[in-house]
């Protein structure tokens, strides 16, 4: 038995090392087979059939009113991307051109920044532009456009013989040429696509290998135009900035470009998720999911108000092209302004605009030359509030005045006789002379500055030099940034003479002054900071911090504190901490003396805007400018003002370039009030035939 035993043992053992053997010799054979007689075929599968790894876009935080107003947002759209696959370059285009012209036929918008146009031939950049461009892309510089446009046929393998056609292609296989293009990085190649268009292009995946429909935030100004200065617009990262930022985007990402889009882009922008995505052997997607989600950007709420904000540049348009037509008795050239309503108690701003203005929206998929091209030559890019800087003519009294009375150099009591042409100097003359041909008269400080006498402003800057008149505009902030969180705010100019002396190469003369304490001479200041210096003589001469920003929120619906924001936006723009004003070291008497005039200007009959605003329903104050530009007949006009005048809540602050006259500028202020109070006023005719005041130094 044992024996037999072990027999049945022995004959067991060599069936199954047989096996073994078998099994292992046919292992060997399909290892053979895989690695050595279909190893090129199998790879090459297996490089085309791969697993993408894409980001899944965040969305940008929402940007909103101070009431939750939506002003800017995201909604969920469709974007056409295309990746690299193993299909030919003839294949490749073929699908381009069958895609671009689905996506004409369904009036969607696809990536075109070749800059070359057909029949004729030509560059569409400038010559300065054509010439980096040319060097960037290796051709000769001296190549004309039909030359490039051979040369990209040639190096795309483009066969299509209509050049129309033909550029389609070209425009698209240059974007992947710029854009890191392989069979892991797609390219998108529209934005924002129609429900139509997305589902053809499913629908007929076969035909178009590479292409994937994807959903995707896209970044939406739901108010056109409104509050664009502002928000700003985001567009297409740049080199420049990928190189830069390429750890948190990459080259087919927006980002904000300027306004708050782009002073808080830090915040605005989410933190993007991961999407897996299987594609065949064809190009066509086998399978998609999401293996990382995305976090949306933070919600930012300004400290503007929609209707506010609305009013004020309907107002402010209206009034502009009032002027240009006549509206006040005689035409001017009037065609740009801006205005800034601020809080006199916390600086912030409820409401700011620039005119022209223009469509952020434009922006989001690339705007066309042409529509770029007429923002340029009306500036309408251009944030006049806080990047252009004004002489402030007859605003800058108050500042003139409190320099006076803090001095010594007069009082409450003190009287100086308007005799109408100053004996002095240049012998310039007070603008009441040049309409009426007699002086004011006696005047103390309060009724100068209410009827605007530029005599007495002159006895002024006889007695005292222009070094007291730069200090206290110093200390009303003039001359200095306010800190604004956007972009592109500037400084003005101040300190005159030194100005003088760096522009001319001469010292400040005794005339200068006679100019400077009637706003004229070097003075320049933007908008927004007239808008802080008016703030100050309202709330009694306390400093305040000029801002946008009432507060942001992250995605978890944390408030992110405000030493945080303000140091990051600070170190964002530049921003200087030792710019920031202090408050006023002025005697309570002197403010109310120069309050008082300014109720006189607005709220008392022989004041220069009391014409405007005497069925208001209110006491404000406020006060005309009207500054010459150094351009025969050229005079901007400048209306600044707080209400209501017992206790002031708001500052309002207007210029438009070329108004003619100061009290031309005041019927804006007045609409912007109304909408603030909610005041129904009867219409009122307003009387055409009075004189406007200009202030000048002629």
């Amino acid at each position: 038995m044992e024996v037999q035993k072990q027999r049945n043992e022995k004959v067991r053992y060599n069936i199954i090392s047989v096996v073994v053997y078998i099994v292992g010799i046919m292992l060997l054979i399909q290892l053979f087979n895989l690695q050595i007689v279909h190893g090129e075929e199998y790879r090459e599968t297996s490089n085309t059939r791969l697993t993408r790894e894409a980001k899944l876009k965040a969305a940008r935080g929402d940007i909103t009113d101070s009431t939750g107003n939506k002003l800017v947002t995201t909604k969920i759209g469709f974007s056409l991307e295309l990746y690299k696959t193993k299909i030919d370059n003839k294949t490749l285009n073929q699908t381009i051109l069958k895609l671009v012209e689905l996506l004409e036929k369904n009036k969607d918008t696809y990536v075109d920044n070749l800059p070359i146009t057909v029949e004729p031939y030509e560059f569409t950049n400038s010559e300065e532009e054509q010439i980096q461009w040319k060097k960037d892309n290796q051709f000769a510089e001296n190549a004309t456009a039909q030359e490039v446009f051979q040369k990209l046929l040639e190096k795309y393998e483009i066969e299509e013989k209509d050049a129309k056609k033909a550029r389609k292609i070209m425009a698209v296989r240059y974007e992947t040429a710029h854009n890191g293009f392989s069979n892991i990085k797609p390219v998108i190649i529209s934005k924002n696509i129609s429900s139509l268009s997305a589902n053809q292009i499913k629908e007929q995946s076969g035909h178009f290998p590479g292409t994937a429909v994807i959903t995707e935030p896209i970044v939406t100004y739901p108010n056109g135009k409104l509050a664009s200065h502002i928000l700003g617009y985001v567009g297409a990262i740049s080199p420049e900035e990928y190189e830069a930022n390429k750890e948190n985007y990459d080259m087919n990402d927006l980002i904000g470009k300027t306004g708050i889009e782009y002073s808080l882009e830090k915040y605005l922008k989410g933190q993007d998720g991961i999407r897996q995505i299987d594609m065949a052997v064809d190009g066509t997607i086998t399978e998609e999911y999401i293996s990382k989600e995305a976090i949306a950007g933070s919600n930012v709420s300004l400290t503007i108000d929609a209707n506010l904000q609305k009013a004020t540049e309907k107002a402010l348009e209206k009034n502009i092209k009032k002027i240009a037509s006549g509206g006040y008795g005689e035409k001017y050239d009037a065609k740009a302004g801006a205005a800034v309503v601020m809080n006199v108690k916390t600086g912030e701003i409820l409401a700011m605009t620039s005119y022209p203005n223009y469509e952020p929206q434009l922006f989001i998929n690339g705007i066309t030359q042409k529509k770029l091209n007429e923002y340029n030559k009306g500036k309408n890019l251009y944030n006049r509030a806080i990047s252009g800087t004004y002489a402030p003519g007859s605003t800058f009294k108050m500042a003139v005045a409190t320099a006076a009375l803090e001095k010594g150099i007069i009082n409450k009591n003190t009287l100086i006789n308007d005799i109408g042409k100053y004996p002095k100097g240049h012998h310039p003359v007070c603008w009441y002379y040049t309409s009426y041909h007699r002086g004011h008269g006696y005047l103390n400080v309060t009724n100068a500055i209410k009827k605007s006498c530029n005599y007495f402003f002159y006895e002024l800057g006889d007695r005292m030099g222009i070094e007291p008149v730069m200090e206290y505009a110093r200390m009303f902030g003039l001359g200095s940034k306010t800190g604004v969180e956007l972009s592109g705010e500037v400084k003005g100019v101040v300190n005159v003479a030194e100005y003088c002396k760096q522009l001319e190469g001469r010292d400040w003369q005794y005339g200068d002054t006679l100019s400077a304490v009637i706003g004229q001479s070097y003075n320049s200041y933007t908008p927004i900071q007239i808008a802080r210096y008016v703030s100050m003589i309202a709330n009694g001469g306390k400093a305040i911090d000029v801002t946008l920003i009432k507060s942001i929120t992250d995605s978890e619906g944390k408030q992110i504190k405000k030493e945080e924001i303000e140091k990051s936006v600070n170190e964002k723009l530049g921003i200087d901490e030792t710019s920031k004003v202090e408050d006023l070291n002025v005697s309570k008497e002197t403010i109310n003396l120069i309050k008082k005039g300014m109720k006189g200007v607005t709220s008392e009959p022989g004041g220069t805007a009391y014409y405007i605003f005497s069925d208001l329903g209110m006491d404000i104050a406020g006060k005309t400018g009207s500054a010459q530009t150094g351009i025969e007949d050229k005079v901007n006009g400048w209306f600044a003002g707080f209400a209501p005048y017992d206790d002031p809540e708001i500052a309002v602050v207007v210029l438009i370039e070329n108004a003619g006259a100061g009290g031309n500028t005041a019927p804006v202020a007045k609409d912007i009030m109304k909408e603030y109070f909610g005041m129904n006023t009867k219409k009122v005719t307003e009387d055409v035939t009075a004189i406007p005041s200009t202030e000048s130094t002629r």
